[in-house]
């Protein structure tokens, strides 16, 4: 399997963590040495924010997302929903900097609801991510939605903004479901979960699918695939993800080929990308 020329997206990855403060840099050059062209990299906090702008403005294969995550609402105010559509002003004015380090925003993210947390408060879940949607629909920004045990409740919402597109993080819904994100124009994330053998309905799932339901994340430095399991995850391994994905699709397609389309899909699905010279 010939992996030397294939381009690679990783749709989804906390590069901003803490737990990357020492190895960023080593990281991040493993990266552009595997062909690891761009990597998105999602908010889950206000607090976090400005890190991961400056952190993307400095380095040109890292695009920032902004965005409330289901799993730290207790973190969360009213007052960061203003200050996101603030930021989103400044970023669409005329008059914006050229030099805004909130140029090339991928989206609203990571967004969504997670009803698998116990005692969670789903209310207050729903609300953060209602709103957010309703920002991404005023500013025609994709979204990155997180959803797990949720899915139902997701795509009800998601008829509610029809213009929306986005990314289904770390899908793990069932075949309807995917069909459901999918005629409303969004694409799924495959990621380390896929990896292990005993996935086996989110890994039947490749083969029923179309090539172009797919984007390759890692979610690093969580959910890490199965050679790596127990460690740090990291979007270096987003080559050993995409050979898995590879190796699960129903087709004679040689490895550039397949990983050609996932590369398009993730840049036809997230514009920005378009932005720079890739």
């Amino acid at each position: 399997m010939d992996t030397q020329n294939a381009s690679l997206i990783d749709s989804h990855c906390h590069l901003d963590f803490l737990v990357f403060d020492d190895d960023r840099s080593a990281i991040m050059q493993a990266c552009r040495e595997a062909n690891i062209q761009s990597i998105i990299v999602p908010g889950v906090c206000r607090k976090d924010w400005q890190k991961i702008l400056s952190l993307c403005y400095k380095n040109d294969m890292l695009y920032p997302a902004l965005g409330l995550h289901p799993c730290f609402i207790d973190e969360h105010h009213a007052k960061d929903l203003h200050e996101l559509s603030r930021l989103l002003s400044t970023n669409t004015a005329k008059n914006a900097a050229e030099n805004s380090e909130i140029q090339n925003l991928a989206g609203i993210g990571e967004i969504g609801l997670d009803f698998f947390i116990k005692n969670t408060d789903r209310k207050i879940q729903i609300y953060y991510f209602s709103e957010q949607l309703k920002i991404a629909t005023q500013y025609q920004l994709p979204v990155l939605i997180h959803a797990r045990k949720s899915h139902d409740e997701v795509i009800k919402h998601l008829k509610e903004n029809t213009s929306l597109k986005g990314i289904i993080h770390a899908y793990s819904g069932s075949y309807e479901q995917a069909k459901e994100y999918l005629n409303r124009g969004f694409k799924l994330g495959f990621g380390g979960a896929f990896t292990y053998p005993k996935a086996t309905k989110l890994r039947s799932l490749v083969a029923r699918l179309p090539i172009d339901a797919w984007v390759l994340e890692t979610d690093a430095p969580d959910m890490s695939p199965m050679a790596h399991h127990s460690e740090k995850n990291s979007p270096q391994y987003l080559l050993e993800i995409a050979r898995e994905f590879a190796s699960l699709y129903d087709n004679k397609a040689e490895f550039e080929q397949i990983m050609k389309q996932l590369y398009q899909n993730t840049r036809d699905i997230l514009p920005s990308l378009h932005n720079r010279q890739l």
